[in-house]
């Protein structure tokens, strides 16, 4: 499976510049792309919205969090979204690139694996940042 340039790109600047609160990627013809791109302002629930009900995704969401010592941090989730009502194939072919494509992120702090909203709910976001 190939990894499209512009998915290392985005990843970047989302790492270092900040420019994004998220990326959604896809595979489309035997490679991963991006599909959409997320500005900072933008909420959790619009993440999660963005995500369709149907279709495996991988996703980076960056989450910036205050701690209980008032320091504010920041917290970069993999997110590997497999729904349920998605296509046997595709599942199959999500989870067998999986690990390939995180090879080509570095810099992923937290990895999570979704077959429902409830199992990337905001609640369990903040529990595996802190």
């Amino acid at each position: 499976m190939a990894v499209d340039d512009e998915c290392k790109l985005k990843f970047s600047e989302l790492k270092k510049k900040r420019n994004y609160g998220y990326i959604i990627f896809k595979i489309e013809a035997q490679k991963v792309v991006v599909e959409k791109v997320g500005s900072p302002e933008e909420s959790y629930e619009d993440f999660s919205a963005a995500l369709p009900a149907d279709e495996c995704h991988y996703s980076i969401f960056d989450f910036d969090f205050t701690t209980e010592e008032n320091c504010r941090k920041s917290k970069i989730f993999f997110i590997a979204w497999s729904p349920e009502t998605a296509r046997v194939r595709m599942k199959m072919v999500y989870a067998s690139s999986k690990d390939r494509f995180k090879r080509e992120l570095d810099g992923i702090q937290v990895e999570l694996q979704a077959t429902d909203p409830s199992e990337m709910s905001f609640d369990i976001i903040k529990s595996r940042a802190l």
